[in-house]
């Protein structure tokens, strides 16, 4: 796996192409006119877009008929010297359709302890909560 990173103005702006050439862009997002996601961001996107296609997966095996996927993604950061990583990161999945709440469930269970690299990448120095409602009611 192998990523680009090119400066793309006279400030923070960054353009990340992988080897598909999709692109991204990258700023500081303490800066007033910030035309791209922080580097934070990207990672509480990629944790949110790595389960979710986990989970995606696993119910379209279980013949699950999802109309509906989002996430809301928060993170917790602390402060570490100079540093401010995260020390927890809280995933809320809403999953709309024809889908068996307790496959949901575990569909986020696998994705988090099995699966998601992402998420294994951040262990044990984060913490990583999820929460998953099927068709507005949260299951537990």
């Amino acid at each position: 796996m192998k990523i680009s990173l090119n400066r793309i103005n006279d400030n923070y702006l960054f353009e990340c192409t992988n080897a598909a050439g999709n692109k991204i862009l990258l700023d500081n997002t303490s800066e007033p006119d910030a035309k791209g996601v922080s580097p934070m961001e990207t990672v509480l996107m990629a944790v949110a877009g790595c389960s979710g296609i986990d989970m995606v997966s696993i119910l379209k095996k279980q013949r699950q008929v999802i109309t509906g996927f989002s996430a809301e993604v928060e993170g917790e950061r602390v402060q570490v010297d100079e540093a401010k990583p995260f020390r927890e990161i809280t995933v809320k999945f809403f999953l709309e359709g024809i889908i068996d709440p307790k496959k949901a469930l575990k569909s986020a269970e696998l994705s988090f302890e099995k699966y998601c690299s992402v998420s294994k990448t951040l262990e044990p120095g984060v913490t990583v909560i999820y929460e998953v409602t099927v068709n507005g009611e949260k299951v537990s």
